[in-house]
């Protein structure tokens, strides 16, 4: 059997040099939707959140980044979307909206070094919401995450 790696990191930020192109905006955004199962949203959701990240089109945003793992083919493997809160102290500077690895990469250390990556590119502090049943909880705990608040959520 043969063993896909994915070495390639690649960070988009919402400097002008670092943007992607649709074509790579919609790869990323696609597999995002694909990866994440029953933890994701719809693709639209998505697609806003990495153009919040990345300053883009009609979404003003306070930053971020979007981060994907790609094979030497360009297969993408995983990807994370970061949203910066533009806020400090109170809350996070920094808020986890997706992390998603490829299932046949899971349990290879792909999505510790996403992480781990986004933790050493990002300023300041990462707030993330999971769900108690996901399996991701255990790498974040590993990482450093605590569980310091229930969350609730009023929706209009």
């Amino acid at each position: 059997m043969e063993t896909t790696t994915a070495t390639n990191l690649i960070i988009l930020t919402n400097s002008p040099q670092m943007q992607p192109s649709q074509d790579e905006f919609d790869a990323i955004s696609t597999f995002l939707f694909q990866s994440l199962e029953q933890y994701g949203d719809p693709l639209d959701h998505i697609q806003k959140a990495m153009q919040y990240a990345l300053d883009m089109d009609d979404i003003p945003g306070q930053g971020g980044l979007v981060l994907s793992a790609k094979d030497e083919q360009g297969v993408i493997h995983g990807a994370v979307v970061i949203n910066a809160t533009g806020m400090a102290g109170y809350i996070p500077e920094n808020i986890l909206v997706y992390i998603a690895v490829n299932p046949e990469m899971r349990g290879m250390g792909l999505g510790k070094r996403l992480m781990q990556t986004a933790i050493d590119t990002v300023n300041g502090g990462i707030a993330l919401h999971v769900e108690p049943d996901n399996p991701a909880r255990k790498l974040y705990e590993k990482l450093g995450f605590t569980n310091k608040y229930l969350e609730m959520r009023y929706q209009a």
